[in-house]
């Protein structure tokens, strides 16, 4: 609860709507204990008195009754009826939606399609046929406003539920013997609350707005008793002569309907799972920059030289360090390959070179990128927007998700060209026809009109290729582009990689968990471990004499085929959580190698040559970085 109220808190507009209905929730309570006059009693020789009068702050109405009482109490009713209806709408649509969504078939198709002839009908005539078929009154317009809102939570509700209802724990609730009610009530409910709630907080105002619009219409509180919407009802007469008596209710109604939709907003937001990391606003649109430390000069090493880079997620009170100061650079027609176990801070370096970490919690804090001698840390978004996919292009791991589902992947594929030079209709086609077979998809002529899901994944993953080469990048960085892969298919993405490399001389930065893709593809290999670089050098020296212990336990974990029967290993113990890194050096832990100093000071990356490694105690012998 703390969490959610913290989440809910760091959105301003939420915050500013929650205060604002907390504070007219509590006048409508304790209006009966205000000294205030009675609200029903007239005097038409003080009728339509100003605002500010003695003994009438808000002035008279047309009965000379007090506008300010009647204010309150009609406040009051307002808001009950309006939260009354939403629990009778949102109780009654969930119970609807749950029971179709649950039990699916025929009873789905029944319920579903009485909630459809309901919503056939537009929802104020219907509300109108409802309070002139049991008669004018408010708990007549209080059960024709739920009645009309209870198929918008039914098929809400419906819709979630059919989700859950084939979930794995659903199926072995019903192998444990629970009743279909017990299923319901303690593994479909409980899922389905925030959806409910958040379906509330967003309807509540609609829900005074349309009780409002029954009363105003003389349909809803009858007199003398009042609310907002009769209040505004009796004053239409004299809108233009005495035009306070409309804008009082007027101007209360659309407090609370605002407050209640911007709390509405924050509470959807803060029950969002996803936005839990603290990233209540949109992510900015380049990441974030906070450079403590003087910004390194360009050393001149490659086409893409990054510099004591380091990136940091700050998520409340906490700090991240994705990044501890990585440097790397890649030559024009070069492969690198940074590897690593999951959350070593590979994609992160990556997305940090344009600036594509989300921000907030996204933060680069030291370090440069220079990318032919211009340093892309703090560039302004336009410049990067123009070098994104025209000098540096990304291939992302999973393209379902990258291609856009509603669009044809040759309208995609001339978007991204569009995007930076301007090209016509018959020239957009004909140049994605020629990407697609640059990467080898048969019939790209009949295929440019597929739909990502229509294609397998093998052939999405070469449109994610086609993609980032539409423009002629000069470096393509990779982001675990064959992981979901088999191995076949891998395969042929990697070949047709190293053949565009070498044939277009692009530079590659080539993300991977797998040592036989770098030993295929790459030039040269970086090892990662907890954000720092641990290892780096050649592909053919590591790969014969790995001089880092983390890099020869990481090489122990494949599997060969026909090399005889050998112990598969594994690297005992978790990595370090990057936000309380230990002292010295972070694979201390698991390492099998480790001494006293190894735990005390910063441990720099030696160089010797080209190989370097950051290790006190590095393996000398490729014996004895087989065992």
């Amino acid at each position: 609860m703390t969490g959610f109220l913290t989440l809910l808190a760091r959105n301003r507009l939420a915050l500013a709507g929650g205060i604002v209905l907390l504070l007219v929730g509590l006048l409508a309570l304790v209006t009966p204990l205000l000294p205030l006059a009675d609200p029903d009693v007239t005097n038409t020789s003080n009728r339509f008195r100003p605002i500010f009068s003695p003994d009438a702050l808000l002035g008279t109405d047309h009965l000379g009754r007090d506008l300010l009482s009647r204010l309150m109490w009609g406040t009051r009713l307002s808001l009950a009826v309006g939260f009354a209806a939403a629990i009778v709408a949102a109780t009654l649509g969930a119970a609807i939606g749950i029971i179709a969504g649950y039990y699916g078939g025929r009873t789905d198709n029944v319920i579903m399609r009485g909630v459809d002839m309901l919503m056939a009908f537009p929802y104020i005539l219907l509300a109108l046929a409802i309070v002139a078929a049991l008669g004018p009154g408010l708990l007549n317009a209080l059960i024709a406003v739920a009645a009309v809102n209870v198929p918008f939570f039914a098929r809400n509700i419906r819709g979630i539920t059919v989700g859950i209802a084939h979930k794995e724990f659903v199926d072995a609730a019903r192998l444990a013997g629970l009743s279909n009610t017990r299923i319901i009530l303690s593994e479909i409910l409980p899922n389905v609350v925030p959806v409910i709630v958040i379906a509330m907080s967003t309807t509540i105002g609609w829900m005074i707005l349309e009780t409002a619009g029954l009363s105003f219409l003389g349909l809803g509180s009858q007199p003398p008793q009042a609310d907002l919407g009769s209040m505004l009802g009796e004053a239409r007469s004299a809108l233009i002569t005495n035009p306070h008596t409309s804008i009082v209710p007027g101007m209360m109604i659309l407090i609370i309907v605002m407050a209640i939709n911007l709390l509405g907003d924050g509470v959807r937001d803060a029950l969002d799972p996803r936005l839990k990391s603290g990233a209540l606003s949109r992510p900015m649109a380049a990441t974030r920059v906070d450079r403590k430390a003087p910004v390194p000069a360009p050393t001149g090493a490659g086409l893409l030289d990054v510099q004591s880079l380091e990136t940091q997620f700050h998520v409340k009170d906490r700090v991240y360090r994705a990044v501890g100061g990585v440097d790397l650079h890649v030559e024009k027609g070069e492969c690198l390959g940074i590897i690593g176990e999951s959350g070593s801070g590979k994609s992160v370096t990556a997305l940090s070179v344009m600036g594509l970490v989300a921000s907030p919690p996204g933060v680069v804090t030291g370090g440069a990128v220079y990318y032919d001698g211009e340093d892309l840390i703090g560039a302004p978004y336009r410049r990067l927007r123009e070098m994104r996919g025209r000098n540096v292009a990304y291939i992302f791991q999973d393209p379902l998700a990258t291609l856009h589902p509603l669009y044809r992947v040759g309208d995609q594929l001339i978007e991204a060209i569009r995007a930076h030079r301007p090209i016509g209709k018959a020239e957009g086609r004909a140049k994605a026809v020629d990407l697609l077979r640059a990467v080898r998809i048969p019939n790209a002529e009949t295929r440019i009109s597929d739909y990502p899901h229509e294609m397998s994944g093998g052939m999405r993953q070469r449109v994610g290729i086609a993609m980032a080469l539409a423009n002629d990048p000069d470096i393509i960085i990779a982001d675990e582009p064959t992981t979901a892969l088999d191995v076949t298919v891998q395969a042929q993405v990697l070949t047709i990689l190293d053949d565009l490399r070498r044939s277009r001389g692009l530079a590659i930065v080539f993300i991977t968990h797998d040592f036989g893709v770098v030993a295929q593809l790459c030039d040269r290999v970086a090892v990662m471990y907890a954000g720092r670089i641990v290892e780096e050098g050649r592909t053919a020296e590591i790969l014969d004499a790995p001089r880092h212990p983390y890099t020869a336990r990481l090489m122990a974990c494949v599997p060969e085929l026909g090399g005889g029967k050998r112990r598969l290993e594994a690297i005992a113990g978790l990595p370090p959580a990057v936000n309380k890194l230990p002292p010295g050096c972070a694979f201390a832990e698991r390492c099998t190698r480790v001494q006293e100093d190894c735990r005390q000071g910063h441990i720099p990356l030696a160089r010797a040559g080209g190989h370097g490694v950051r290790c006190l105690h590095p393996i000398d012998d490729s014996r004895e970085a087989a065992q």
